[in-house]
């Protein structure tokens, strides 16, 4: 239990916020696979970043890390060994699902494993296309969720159409395809985060994409390179929407990262007429970053839906904060995929901002907000229920809540930001 601050005078200053958790995974992951060194800056030492370090130690590959910094050195994609252990992904969906890719493309044996949380997380939607291609996996409800057992090897390529768009799901189809014969194309309904076609690029791979279809040729052999992580953005959000909301702020964030498949809480803090202003933007050719400065403003409601979700769907439990303080109605719909988060994202954001007085009702794929709204509490627990979004979604609200709160299950935050509040102490003024 952890007591939050309330009613927050301002908050003003410039932070660094941790490197990108996605980002993060996906460089450990490559450098596993590639031919020799690879050094990574400013890696997100979070849990679910260590966890995929974790189980790279137990697949055979030397990874030292300190602090920020690690340095992989390589095995190639073939030489990867049977682990003698069962592979704990912890609270990580991507450990899991990009591992299993990985997984797909050696002939051994391995078992995976994760908390109370993945047990619940759907992962047919990557285990049935990597059986497509030859994997063999099972586990609860025939290879749906954890435990689960993956013997791969003898890859053959497909063409699939996803369902949803997944950078999870695509990444592991697109992995998998890297050792298979044939090419390999993943269709997506939206076009979902593309870290892992800039990253197989940075190691020397080759991927094509056109549109909303990205394939990729097996066999490939990649290259250990220097991969410098830009700053998460989705760790940036919870500040950029403090900065807008709290009175007579104005705060500072460095180096983060810019993707243009992540920039959705950008456009949305503009079309709700947020002041926000990008500068120094650099590293365009790989994973472009910059400095983003937010100051307080007049917001209002906007309806969020489309292919916009896929750019900021990580983003929506502080988008809902957010639209608590715009005048108006917003509606954000096509969001299903929060259902099946670390926790039922909509209703968890709808039960705890509704017990601050939040006007907010849950969809069947979203949630609609009125405001705008003066958030109270009386000596009132709130809960992260286990989910590091939902956890920091909380924090920043108590800055703008009169009264006495307490956050239940803090410790979630350390998944993605373990330094989150120290970072919003240095802010509070």
């Amino acid at each position: 239990m952890k007591p939050l601050r309330t009613n927050v005078s301002s908050l003003r200053g410039t932070i660094e916020v941790p490197g990108d958790k996605s980002i993060s995974h996906r460089a450990v992951m490559f450098g596993a696979i590639a031919n020799g060194t690879t050094t990574i800056s400013n890696f997100l030492a979070g849990e679910d970043c260590l966890s995929t370090i974790d189980c790279f130690r137990k697949l055979g590959v030397s990874i030292t890390q300190n602090g920020s910094e690690v340095v992989v050195e390589g095995k190639g994609i073939s030489g990867l060994q049977e682990p003698t252990e069962i592979l704990n992904v912890g609270n990580s969906g991507t450990t899991t699902r990009l591992l299993l890719g990985i997984l797909a493309g050696c002939s051994f044996h391995a078992c995976l494993i994760g908390d109370e949380s993945i047990a619940k997380r759907p992962m047919a939607r990557v285990t049935n296309p990597l059986r497509e291609m030859g994997a063999k996996i099972d586990g609860r409800e025939h290879g749906n969720y954890t435990p689960l057992s993956i013997r791969g090897g003898n890859l053959q390529a497909i063409r699939y159409t996803s369902p949803v768009a997944s950078a999870q799901v695509k990444s592991a189809i697109l992995l998998a395809g890297l050792m298979a014969d044939g090419t390999t194309t993943v269709i997506e309904p939206h076009k979902s985060r593309d870290h892992t076609e800039r990253m197989l690029k940075a190691f020397g791979g080759e991927v094509v994409v056109d549109g909303l279809t990205v394939s990729v040729t097996g066999k490939q052999q990649l290259t250990g390179a220097d991969i410098d992580v830009p700053g998460d953005i989705s760790s940036a959000a919870f500040f950029l929407v403090a900065g807008a909301i709290v009175p007579n702020s104005e705060i500072t964030l460095k180096n983060v990262g810019l993707n243009p498949t992540r920039t959705g809480i950008i456009d949305v803090l503009k079309q709700m007429g947020a002041d926000i202003a990008i500068e120094n933007v650099r590293n365009e050719e790989s994973e472009p970053m910059g400095d983003i400065t937010v100051r307080t403003s007049e917001l209002k409601g906007i309806e969020i839906g489309g292919e916009l979700i896929p750019r900021l769907i990580d983003e929506i439990p502080i988008i809902a904060l957010l639209a608590t303080q715009a005048e108006g109605t917003t509606v954000i719909k096509d969001a299903s995929e929060l259902r099946v988060k670390e926790t039922d994202r909509i209703a968890t954001v709808v039960s705890e901002l509704s017990q601050l007085g939040a006007d907010i009702e849950a969809t069947e794929d979203g949630m609609r907000i009125r405001g705008k709204t003066k958030l109270k509490a009386n000596h009132m627990v709130v809960d992260s229920y286990g989910d590091h979004r939902i956890g920091m979604m909380l924090a920043v609200a108590a800055c703008i809540t009169e009264g006495e709160l307490t956050l239940n299950r803090s410790e979630a935050i350390a998944v993605s930001y373990p330094s989150f509040f120290e970072h919003l102490q240095l802010l509070i003024k």
